[in-house]
């Protein structure tokens, strides 16, 4: 008996190859759609993403935030890509199991793209777009319903080989595609030069920047530095032309503002820095820009708030929403500009809000409506566990240290303690047992503003470095460890330094 001629088949349902044929028309489908949407929102990935971290436990996101990390978003991504991957080639094997069925070739093809097109359709609400996914699920179908004869085994063998190769060309192509498709964005084109009294503020941080040996960010972040977390892997592209802010809920009258409109309105440039709830406590996620924009108070004020307005949601072009006091919005300003240009779309283009104190994720990209309210509702990150809006935890970060040509060792990092203010900075290099004062860059100009500190000291062959701030109001920073959920990580930063790790700083 022949074995190698016998079909093969998973039981006795779907063959091999008909498996091989849709897993390469999933995978193909999905590069087509990448193709002609690009990395936005209209790709096939994006609204899977959205839904499966809408649908991930916050125990689940709290564990990965903390353990993962930033890479932490891979994993849900990967997850989408999967679960796009399996829908487009579940369409293949339908039409490939039809064919075999009725041996009608033509029509499991038809049958499979049009699937595969009202399914993309469904998930993107792209039509004409879905057809950069339904083109390559209809090719590789036709090819998996290629009739192969026990004596054409090998044939089939150079079949599948051959649109393995074709599949990987196209997928290269594909992403040469996407790219071009993705490069840009409105931001980029509304860019022009930075204003002279933002060039004056960024003067100003560069002119009082503490010169340190090592490597730390300046007083000003750029866009690349800057840190950036969303709930989703894919940003919304909205156009300053097309975008509108909406003030409703407990109010005498809905009112709705164009970007030209917003951008008219009395003007001002701020320094704020922004620290993200779920960085570990020495953790990079903490940055400050020259921010341009208009307070939030006089269109609260034209909207007429009634009643008892305790609070106002604030909600996002990507579904993301935040709850704040509405005491906490009187000092807020919605921001269209970064560093004297436009908002890159990473960041929010065209409009973000900024609450003075409170946490990075608190602060709404892509706003869209304020919603008033007459009662407490549960934001986004507090229906899955974490702790509300409230004001950001003092911290003291220690990220540098090096050895000085004078034989001492230079300790370096930033300070931030929001709306409340950095006055000092102290330095132990015995473990915490005595304190000195660190020298501070010079406060920049606002309220939530973060400062460097810089301290030099005789080394040992090693030595543990704590270092914490007092606020603005005298309180010391705490120095009880905790974990950044649920309420952001606090604890005194230390490390150990040795005059060999500082020397290859």
């Amino acid at each position: 008996m022949n074995i190698k001629a016998m079909p093969i088949k998973t039981r006795d349902f779907v063959s091999y190859s008909e498996i091989l044929f849709s897993i390469l028309a999933g995978v193909t489908g999905v590069a087509g759609s990448y193709a002609v949407a690009g990395y936005t929102r209209q790709f096939i990935v994006a609204p899977i993403d959205a839904l499966v971290v809408r649908l991930t436990p916050g125990l689940i996101v709290a564990f990965v935030i903390q353990n993962v990390g930033e890479q932490g978003h891979l994993l849900h991504i990967a997850l989408s890509f999967t679960i796009a991957i399996g829908v487009l080639a579940g369409t293949a094997i339908v039409g490939l199991l039809v064919a075999r069925r009725f041996g009608q070739p033509s029509a499991g093809v038809l049958l499979a793209a049009t699937l595969a097109w009202g399914v993309t359709t469904a998930i993107t609400t792209e039509p004409t777009l879905a057809l950069g996914a339904a083109g390559p699920v209809a090719v590789f179908t036709a090819v998996g319903t290629a009739p192969f004869s026990s004596a054409e085994h090998d044939q089939s063998r150079r079949s599948a080989l051959i649109s393995g190769a074709s599949a990987l060309t196209f997928i290269g192509v594909s992403i040469g595609l996407g790219r071009l498709v993705t490069t840009g964005g409105p931001a980029s084109d509304e860019r022009g030069e930075i204003d002279e009294e933002v060039s004056t503020l960024m003067q100003e941080a560069e002119s009082k920047s503490l010169d340190i040996e090592g490597d730390i960010p300046s007083l000003v972040s750029t866009f690349d530095e800057f840190y950036n977390v969303d709930i989703a892997q894919f940003d919304p592209d909205l156009s300053a032309k097309g975008w509108s802010l909406t003030v409703t809920g407990e109010v005498g009258t809905d009112i709705t503002v164009a970007f030209d409109e917003l951008t008219d309105m009395p003007t001002e440039r701020r320094f704020v820095t922004l620290r993200c709830v779920g960085e570990s406590l020495n953790g990079h996620k903490l940055d400050n820009a020259v921010w341009t924009g208009t307070p939030i108070k006089p269109l609260l004020e034209e909207a007429d708030p009634e009643g008892e307005c305790r609070c106002a949601m604030l909600r996002a072009e990507d579904d993301y929403f935040v709850q704040f006091p509405i005491e906490a919005l009187e000092d807020g300003f919605l921001a269209w500009g970064m560093n004297g240009q436009a908002l890159p779309q990473s960041h929010g283009h065209p409009v973000r809000v900024l609450i003075p104190g409170h946490w990075g994720e608190t602060n709404v990209k892509w706003l869209d409506e304020i919603e008033l309210l007459d009662e407490e509702m549960d934001g986004y990150w507090e229906q899955r566990g974490w702790h509300g809006t409230g004001p950001v935890n003092t911290v003291a970060k220690l990220w540098s240290e090096s050895m000085l040509g004078n034989g001492k060792i230079e300790v370096a990092g930033h300070a931030y303690a929001g709306t409340r203010g950095v006055d000092v900075v102290e330095v132990s290099v015995d473990g915490g047992d005595t304190w000195q004062d660190a020298e501070l860059s010079e406060p920049l100009p606002g309220e939530d503003v973060w400062r460097q500190w810089r301290f030099e000291f005789e080394p040992q062959d090693s030595q543990m470095v704590v270092v914490r701030a007092i606020d603005g109001d005298g309180t010391v920073q705490a120095e009880e460890q905790s974990d950044s959920f649920p309420s952001g990580a606090t604890g005194w930063v230390s490390k150990t330094v040795n005059m060999m790790d500082a020397s290859s700083s």
